[in-house]
This record gives C-alpha cells, sequence and structure tokens, in this order.
C-alpha cells in the first residue's frame, strides 16, 4: 500500500511539475518556410490570392481527395473564402479567408478550424534576383490552455513540413506555367 501511496504523489507531483512548466512555454506559435520561385511576382502572386487556385498546389488537398469545398466571396482578393470538410483527420474542417490583399507582395489570410482554434496564414513575395522568395507564414495563440502549449513546440515540425511540400508544389506549378 505504501507504495502504491509513493506512486500516487510521484505522479501528480510530476504532474504538477509539467502544467507549472508549460506556463512558461510560449502561448503564441509562429512557423515559416520559404523557397525561390523562378518566376516574377505577378506570375506566382494569382495562385496565393485566390482560394479556388490554392488546391491546385496544396498538401492537404493531394492528401485527401474527397474533401468537400465550397467557395464564396470574391474569386480573389480580400473577402475571397473556402470551406472545406474532410473525415482526414490530417485535413479536418474549416474555413479560411483573404483578410488584406496587395498586389504581388502580401496576402493574409484567416483560418478557423472551429474547436482547433484559429490562426493566421501570410504570403510575403519579395524580389529574388530574376525570381520571386515566397515566404509562408503561420501564426497562431495557444492560450493558457497547457496541453496547447506542449503541442506548440511540435508545429514547427508538423506544419513547416506541410508548408514546404506546398512551397514546393507551388514552385513546380508557377515555374511550369500554371
Amino acid at each position: 500500500m505504501y507504495q502504491l501511496i509513493r506512486l500516487v504523489i510521484g505522479v501528480a507531483f510530476l504532474a504538477a511539475i509539467l502544467v507549472a512548466v508549460a506556463f512558461v512555454l510560449p502561448s503564441n506559435i509562429s512557423v515559416a518556410r520559404a523557397t525561390v520561385v523562378n518566376a516574377p511576382e505577378g506570375d506566382v502572386f494569382p495562385f496565393l490570392n485566390s482560394p479556388r487556385q490554392f488546391n491546385r498546389w496544396s498538401p492537404w488537398a493531394a492528401r485527401d481527395p474527397k474533401t468537400a469545398y465550397t467557395f464564396s466571396g470574391p474569386p480573389q482578393g480580400k473577402g475571397a473564402r473556402m470551406e472545406w470538410k474532410s473525415e482526414h483527420p490530417q485535413v479536418g474542417s474549416g474555413t479560411q479567408e483573404i483578410v488584406e490583399s496587395r498586389l504581388n507582395s502580401y496576402v493574409e489570410v484567416a483560418l478557423d478550424f472551429g474547436d482547433m482554434g484559429n490562426a493566421t496564414a501570410t504570403y510575403r513575395l519579395t524580389p529574388a534576383g530574376a525570381g520571386t522568395k515566397v515566404t509562408w507564414g503561420f501564426n497562431t495563440d495557444v492560450g493558457a490552455n497547457p496541453l496547447m502549449r506542449w503541442m506548440g513546440l511540435m508545429f514547427d515540425r508538423w506544419v513547416g513540413a506541410d508548408y514546404e511540400d506546398g512551397l514546393g508544389r507551388l514552385k513546380k506549378l508557377v515555374e511550369s506555367g500554371g
């Protein structure tokens, strides 16, 4: 019996330490990846400024071809919106809406993953020699939830790998003439 009590106290102490450490971890999570596309900004921008073009290079569209999509608002630019529904755990369901668009240089997208939370994605285009550097960013605030703060340590690996895949697809699409 004494062993069991020691075990319970040890587990409770470990749990308390993990929760306490979680509050020192950052609540704001950012991920970014970049690539250089061998094309001018004007050739890249249309693929970033339209949800209707997103699935042509999205790593998630390739992951679940059965995903249902609904588009609303203008076809491109501010207010252009896409909703998706998928049973695939790595795709899920949610919405994305362009909230800011600056011609050939910047697009900001509000992401809503329902119970999983909200985030922001950004695309920055900058000249890079004869091509365009595309930086795809992700930012979310996981709040005070200790479990989400621990999970935040993995976001760079999880989201970063998908962003690298997507940027590779975008590069190939644009460079092949789209």
